[in-house]
């Protein structure tokens, strides 16, 4: 198996630019540490060391501070227990279709109104509470701000963050720094993380594009590991990192209500992330890659096959910014942001449509409260009104009787 793979996978027109072999990119110890690919093995414990982590410090410290904070989870109108809707909801639709709905109510004995207020109390029950929503987002803000710290002040000082040149500087034999080996090994342990929980985490209309995304990254980190193009993955991350922990702090203000601080937070995410995504990482990482290295190389295979990956990311921030840029939209003339544009689209309509036979309920109540007390309030002038005729007439035969 060892032989298979060193003769496929390890072949070094896959790896390495033309004229370069293994042996002419061996170093050793005094000169550094060059990348290898079983540096990666470690990913894989650490990403479930990072979910058993995430498991405590949401139970720990997440859930009080946002008992602290005051996110409050909204209190939702339980299905009835039916087994035949609840095996259906299951296995078959979370949204029957108006057949299954009328065949759905001759099994069960029930008007088509009342199935379909079943399935949307169903489906609003398994919707996340907004706790849920805070730990998560906390736990992401914990994670991209000390990666972001701890990245940039590894990489500060470096000849490659201030000229990209320095990127492909005696390409492929770089020595790789202890730091960034480590920079590296977490962030692909903490994308395999989230890559493993994406079914237990709070689903969006993204959800798709989230997928691609955490794919996309591990693979490009991954890859420009094992090609040793170590020096431009560290600014791909350092670029990315800079403006998640933005992002997640203001979900935390907002599942707190803390509007005012949610919007603050959401206009500098967005003027991070629009510059970072949309000017430094093309302009001067993906030009880096694309136009610059074939000044150090001739294209090969890795070349293609890394820039591709960077042009999919691209293509993701795009399709970010063009969500981002409808909440602003709506921030500049609505006066807040109203929803993140990536929830789930058909819980919210789901929500609505609750809150609206809630307030269908208060208002009924209302009325029949308006009532009862309007016919009160005429049984109790008529009980008056009686009582004085009656004294009157008592006074009038009072002199007779005299």
């Amino acid at each position: 198996m060892e032989a298979l793979l060193n003769e496929w996978l390890w072949q070094e027109e896959y790896w390495l630019p033309p004229g370069f072999s293994w042996k002419d990119i061996e170093m050793e110890e005094e000169e550094g540490h060059f990348p290898l690919p079983r540096d990666l093995i470690y990913t894989l414990p650490l990403a479930f060391a990072f979910i058993a982590f995430r498991y405590v410090f949401e139970r720990l410290i997440a859930v009080p501070l946002s008992k602290h904070l005051g996110v409050k989870d909204r209190i939702r109108i339980r299905a009835a227990s039916v087994p035949k809707l609840e095996t259906f909801y299951k296995q078959n639709s979370r949204q029957p279709s108006q057949s299954e709905v009328v065949s759905l109510g001759k099994q069960c004995g029930l008007s088509q109104r009342k199935i379909q207020t079943w399935f949307r109390h169903r489906r609003n029950q398994d919707r996340p509470s907004n706790t849920k929503k805070f730990c998560e987002a906390s736990w992401r803000f914990v994670f991209y701000l000390v990666a972001f710290t701890a990245g940039l002040g590894s990489l500060i000082d470096t000849s490659w963050f201030w000229d990209h040149r320095e990127c492909w500087r005696d390409y492929p034999k770089q020595p790789v720094a202890e730091a960034h080996r480590w920079y590296y090994i977490l962030e692909m342990g903490f994308y395999l993380s989230l890559l493993l929980c994406v079914s237990v985490d709070v689903k969006r209309k993204d959800f798709k594009e989230q997928v691609i995304h955490h794919i996309a990254t591990i693979f490009l980190i991954g890859f420009s590991y094992c090609s040793n193009c170590v020096r431009v993955g560290t600014l791909v991350m350092l670029v990315h990192d800079s403006s998640d922990f933005l992002l997640e702090s203001a979900k935390m203000f907002h599942y707190a209500g803390w509007t005012r601080t949610c919007d603050s937070l959401f206009v500098v995410f967005s003027l991070v992330f629009l510059v970072t995504r949309l000017v430094v990482f093309p302009c001067r990482v993906v030009h880096t890659t694309v136009v610059v290295s074939l000044e150090f190389f001739q294209p090969y295979f890795g070349y293609y096959f890394f820039n591709a990956l960077l042009l999919v990311l691209q293509a993701l921030h795009i399709f970010w910014a063009y969500l981002i840029l409808r909440m602003v939209y709506k921030f500049m003339f609505l006066g807040k942001v109203e929803r993140d544009e990536r929830s789930d689209e058909e819980s919210e309509v789901d929500e609505e449509e609750e809150e609206h036979e809630e307030d269908g309920d208060e208002c009924s109540w209302e009325q029949r409260k308006g009532a009862i007390n309007s016919k009160l309030a005429s049984l109790a002038n008529n009980c008056v009104l009686n009582n004085l005729t009656n004294q009157r007439n008592i006074n009038s035969r009072l002199p007779k009787a005299r």
